[in-house]
């Protein structure tokens, strides 16, 4: 079987379906380089000396992991000068970083969650990089946090690397979802996987049950009746995975099917969800819906909706369809 190598894949797509322009493929193959690094560093662990925490906090107010800080660093750099770039957004960071004086700029804008499940890289399990595409606005001179407000509908293109025992890159430009697996031994990311498609029924779901006392009505009832099993409403037995790494359990919903939920709660009214809109939430609903699945807030399409800050949280339910059309019909009844 011929080896398709990413830049081979990014090239034939462009030719036949005209989605990748040069500087989106360059944008996309640098992103894809600064996830081999991290990739690298990942898998030295304490052997690096990257392993615990650097004792410093994210503006989202989280302690920060040394790899979080690495891997921020890493896609900062790695995506500065090449000239595709008009400005980046990090979860790890307060506001954008536009791109520096002196650097060409390019139509493009970069957010990214840089090590997104970094509660587990001190115990050796699968961890990851989300990322999202945008262009920037038409006429736009100095990039502002303003020009980073558009829907997820408005990305271009969004993936994710997972670091696991094997490294993978999970991509879509709008025209399905491809994978392709790090060879390690040639440094080259190599397509193993075409138009992936998450079943659109399911009997696994992955939800952090600990915190159940605090969830609200739809998502009680919800789980309630996944739990009952063959004698309950349902009429099935449902399993539970959860790894505390959205990158780990979206790859396994996308490659088994599932519903993965986080879901807004009682804890603190403020705080809508706990996962962000623009660095995770909208890059994984564009992976998910061009895989097939859904992807709400449990009220709407999570890439309808109209960002008004840069750090914005949502409750997030996505996956396969049936089960996200359920558990989003018990929020919409009341």
């Amino acid at each position: 079987m011929k080896r398709v190598s990413l830049t081979q894949y990014l090239v034939e797509e462009q030719r036949q379906h005209n989605t990748i322009p040069a500087e989106l493929r360059l944008l996309i193959e640098v992103v894809a380089r600064a996830c081999k690094t991290i990739s690298h560093s990942v898998g030295k662990g304490a052997l690096g000396e990257v392993l615990g925490t650097a004792e410093t906090e994210n503006i989202q107010g989280e302690v920060q992991k040394k790899l979080d800080i690495i891997s921020n660093e890493i896609l900062l750099e790695a995506n500065e000068w090449g000239g595709h770039l008009a400005a980046m957004a990090s979860e790890e960071m307060e506001s954008i970083h536009p791109i520096p004086n002196r650097y060409p700029k390019g139509e493009y804008m970069l957010l990214f969650d840089p090590l997104d499940g970094s509660s587990n890289i001190d115990v050796n399990v699968s961890i990851g990089t989300i990322f999202s595409v945008l262009k920037a606005p038409e006429g736009m001179a100095q990039p502002t946090e303003a020009d980073f407000m558009q829907a997820g509908t408005r990305q271009v293109a969004a993936g994710y690397a997972v670091y696991g025992p094997q490294t993978m890159l999970v991509l879509t430009t709008g025209n399905g979802v491809n994978c392709f697996t790090l060879d390690r031994e040639m440094g080259s990311w190599v397509l193993t996987q075409r138009d992936i498609q998450i079943p659109a029924t399911t009997k696994e779901f992955a939800i952090n049950m600990s915190n159940q006392r605090h969830w609200h009505a739809p998502v009680q009832r919800y789980i309630s009746e996944l739990l009952a099993g063959d004698t309950g409403p349902r009429g099935t037995n449902f399993n539970m995975r959860w790894i505390a790494s959205m990158v780990a359990d979206v790859h396994r919903i996308l490659n088994r099917g599932g519903i993965f939920m986080y879901p807004a709660d009682t804890r603190d009214t403020s705080m809508p969800g706990k996962l962000r809109l623009m660095y995770e939430a909208n890059p994984m609903a564009f992976i998910v819906e061009q895989a097939g699945g859904a992807a709400t807030d449990g009220k709407q399409r999570i890439m309808d909706i109209q960002p008004h800050k840069l750090h914005q949280r949502v409750p997030v339910f996505l996956g396969s369809r049936d089960e996200v059309a359920v558990v989003t019909g018990y929020h919409t009844e009341g």
